[in-house]
């Protein structure tokens, strides 16, 4: 075999290994993002536990990421904070930490942890520094799934099932409203006068995903939250509980997060 004969047969092997490999690589499809070394911290709020974030999770391990949910006692700020410094304490490298609800307090005073680089607020409270849910609340009108609320002989609060089906979770399937409802977390009372002593937002870039068709937290409050921390806004079309409804868009915006971090 002549060597012109020899080079043309090994372009054309070569060619055929190209097509079999652009065959399975969709067209335009963008490389995979690797993100391996860094960690995102999952802080559930009341009326939830970690669960609530099961189908974000596998959206952003796909990417690399290593990621661990805390599950809040839901007994005091101080009590939580505890809970998800020991999940801080245990990650290595840089950490994303993000919060949904009451999360929101939790992480806004656990993010001073020097591991801690970017924090996420998904439809959450964002306080200030000496502020409590209360203060940020004092003189807003009460909203109505306020009357669901029960109250155990501790002083803990769940809500109603219906109050889920409506209020918390209205744009999830009933059946899973439901079992949103059956695996809630009671939220200690006193949780709502618990102020924040440190605000991490003050020093660390801050996302926060404002969910539009939100009964629990206003979104209007959100947006200002957001603003006042000076938050990078993501808005989802979604009820409170964005990461359930809408785990696609609340995954890339932790996902934002963690290719901004260093």
């Amino acid at each position: 075999m002549n060597t012109l004969l020899k080079k043309c047969l090994a372009a054309a092997v070569m060619f055929g290994s190209l097509l079999s490999i652009s065959a399975l690589t969709p067209a335009g499809a963008a490389p995979n993002d690797d993100l391996k070394g860094k960690n995102v911290v999952l802080v559930h709020g009341a009326f939830a536990d970690g669960s609530s974030w099961e189908k974000v999770i596998p959206l952003l391990e796909a990417k690399g990421l290593h990621v661990v949910t805390v599950q809040n006692p839901l007994s005091s700020l101080d009590a939580d904070v505890a809970a998800t410094r020991r999940v801080i304490d245990q990650q290595n490298g840089p950490v994303i930490l993000v919060g949904h609800s009451w999360g929101g307090a939790v992480i806004t005073q656990a993010g001073n942890d020097d591991k801690v680089k970017s924090l996420v607020y998904v439809a959450a409270f964002a306080p200030q520094k000496d502020q409590s849910i209360n203060d940020i609340l004092k003189g807003k009108p009460t909203p109505s799934w306020a009357s669901a609320l029960q109250k155990d002989s501790g002083g803990y609060l769940t809500l109603s099932t219906d109050a889920v089906i409506h209020d918390f979770a209205q744009d999830l399937p009933v059946a899973q409203a439901r079992l949103v409802a059956a695996t809630q977390g009671s939220w200690f009372a006193g949780c709502t006068d618990d102020k924040v002593t440190q605000a991490a937002w003050q020093n660390k870039p801050s996302w926060f995903v404002v969910t539009g068709k939100d009964r629990m937290i206003p979104p209007a409050l959100q947006d200002a939250m957001a603003q006042q921390i000076g938050a990078t806004v993501v808005k989802v079309d979604a009820s409170h509980v964005a990461m359930l409804s809408k785990p696609t868009e609340v995954a890339a915006a932790i996902i934002e997060a963690a290719r901004a971090t260093k």
